[in-house]
């Protein structure tokens, strides 16, 4: 059976820098400061990763006690910077994900650097969390190759271990996304519609590479 697994930011909403927001405002409420102390970088990066650099870049201790509480102060935070925060669901993700509700062979799911609480968060803002059965998250991981082993492992929990990574499919924005896909064998879907260009994802040679998903049809295809 075909395996869907989706990145959230760039390839199914973007937030309007609402995730972004929650996560400075969780370290200057929570710790104390007035402002960062240098710029954040994102992109195709776990949570985890991410809180880590946010303490140790304010010289806090990046112990399992201060991660619990910027954790928790981010969790907070969130549904308030959504709320603030123009963001939207990207072009063709509604209709290809209605698409892929009606198809019994098809298996849809998650790998996201995103807590999987975050997550929920996000994809509920946008009514949109619903269309996962399982996923890989950032709760736990450094790196966004073992977000995929975290991912691939769900999906065949969900299947009962009948999943095949050459009928695995990651969507997503960023070349980490086409780097994770291939550490655990799956093929990669690349979209344009994140902070990387057409001829970035194409150097990380992704099996399809596409603008957006407003014409759905190309991912479709690959299942009929």
């Amino acid at each position: 059976m075909p395996v869907c697994l989706f990145d959230i930011d760039g390839t199914l909403i973007s937030s309007g820098g609402a995730g972004r927001a929650a996560l400075e405002a969780a370290v200057l409420s929570e710790f104390g400061f007035d402002k960062l102390s240098a710029p954040l970088e994102l992109s195709g990066r776990t949570d985890r990763a991410i809180c880590r650099d946010l303490l140790c870049m304010h010289g806090i201790e990046a112990s399992p006690a201060n991660w619990l509480r910027l954790r928790a102060a981010y969790l907070h935070h969130l549904p308030t910077t959504l709320a603030s925060h123009n963001g939207k669901v990207l072009p063709g993700i509604i209709a290809l994900l209605e698409q892929l509700r009606t198809r019994d062979r098809v298996a849809v799911g998650l790998l996201t650097g995103n807590l999987r609480d975050g997550a929920r968060l996000k994809l509920g803002h946008f009514d949109l969390f619903h269309h996962f059965a399982f996923g890989g998250f950032g709760d736990e991981h450094f790196d966004r190759d073992d977000v995929a082993r975290e991912a691939l492992a769900a999906a065949r929990s969900h299947l009962n271990g009948a999943v095949d990574p050459e009928q695995t499919w990651v969507i997503g924005d960023t070349p980490l996304d086409i780097r994770c896909a291939r550490a655990i064998g799956a093929r990669v879907a690349a979209v344009a519609t994140g902070w990387h260009a057409l001829d970035e994802l194409a150097a990380a040679q992704p099996d399809l590479l596409l603008t957006d998903l407003s014409d759905p049809r190309p991912l479709l295809d690959l299942w009929d």
